[in-house]
């Protein structure tokens, strides 16, 4: 039960840091800038919760001859993910850049999990679990993309503008997902193998925060903090502390339940809080009211997740 809780918790907060790091794009003006600050941020914290923990922030040498060298990829898979969403919005829209990472993460984790990949837990594929699976994308698709579906068809216009090779970009979001179901499997492992969850979110962070400095000085973006309408509110800096957490809570998780049941856990707390920022509109996005046919999403994907979850 603990572990379904921290899932559903860390799974609404990443809408809401996602929300806050979008509002400090506004003022620095740069999204690489805005998820290094949120990276860093989220090191600094993780630097000292293992401090407290742990006494340290080391670990021994023979790490890197004894274990697999993918062990220490989760930051990098985290900001590849980061990157794709950032490369797929212009191309796909708001609808199906949420829709292609959520069905590679789906389809990886099971994957992960029926095989064991990355020393994880094993757990078979079942019919069982496999249509909890299809549930769970079933309720995915209604709460993001059956009310822009149903507009369609009374001829209201999409918010997916018409793109070349749409379908290699729908693909290149799913792949994008598959790293993310990676990245909660590979930090999941290096917390087994450093005896400490606080130290392989810390380190995750770390590899993602020097990801991010090489592709800002690579990339040279302007600094500069500018006023926003709204002006900036103290909490836009906060994001890299929910990252953190969440960061944390996966790590915490997939030992507990394992991969494929710890991706679709975070994947219902993270509709929820994307349904809450949208009802109430809140850290000054816009408000997108709830609808009859996203309650009934949120209805299949917790019917999924029990299949999944139960048998």
């Amino acid at each position: 039960m603990l572990a379904i809780i921290v899932g559903l918790v860390i799974g609404i907060g990443l809408p809401m840091q996602t929300s806050i790091n979008s509002r400090l794009k506004e003022s620095v003006g740069s999204p690489f800038l805005a998820s290094l600050t949120s990276f860093t941020l989220g090191t600094i914290f993780l630097a000292i919760i293992t401090l407290i923990i742990d006494h340290s922030l080391f670990f021994s040498s023979s790490l890197f001859q004894t274990q697999p060298a993918w062990i220490w990829l989760g930051g990098f898979l985290g900001v590849v993910y980061l990157t794709a969403n950032i490369l797929l919005f212009p191309k796909l829209g708001s609808v199906q850049t949420v829709i292609m990472p959520i069905l590679g993460q789906i389809i990886m984790g099971l994957i992960i999990d029926n095989f064991g990949l990355f020393s994880s837990m094993t757990k078979q594929l079942t019919i069982t679990r496999g249509f909890g699976a299809i549930l769970v994308l079933l309720g995915v698709v209604c709460i993001v993309a059956m009310d822009s579906i149903i507009g369609q068809m009374h001829g209201k216009i999409s918010d997916v503008p018409k793109e070349k090779n749409l379908n290699l970009w729908r693909l290149l979001g799913v792949i994008a997902g598959m790293f993310s179901a990676m990245q909660t499997a590979i930090n999941g492992h290096l917390s087994t193998v450093l005896k400490s969850t606080v130290k392989a979110a810390f380190i995750s962070f770390l590899v993602g925060a020097i990801v991010l400095i090489t592709i800002v000085l690579i990339q040279h973006p302007q600094l500069k903090i500018k006023k926003a309408e709204n002006g900036n509110p103290w909490w836009m800096w906060i994001g890299g502390l929910i990252g953190a957490l969440y960061v944390l809570g996966n790590v915490y998780l997939v030992p507990q339940v394992g991969t494929g049941l710890a991706v679709v856990i975070v994947l219902v707390g993270l509709m929820a809080g994307s349904l809450l920022i949208d009802q109430f509109g809140l850290l000054q996005s816009q408000r997108n009211p709830i609808t009859p046919i996203k309650i009934i999403g949120i209805l299949i994907m917790v019917a999924g997740v029990a299949l999944i979850r139960l048998f």
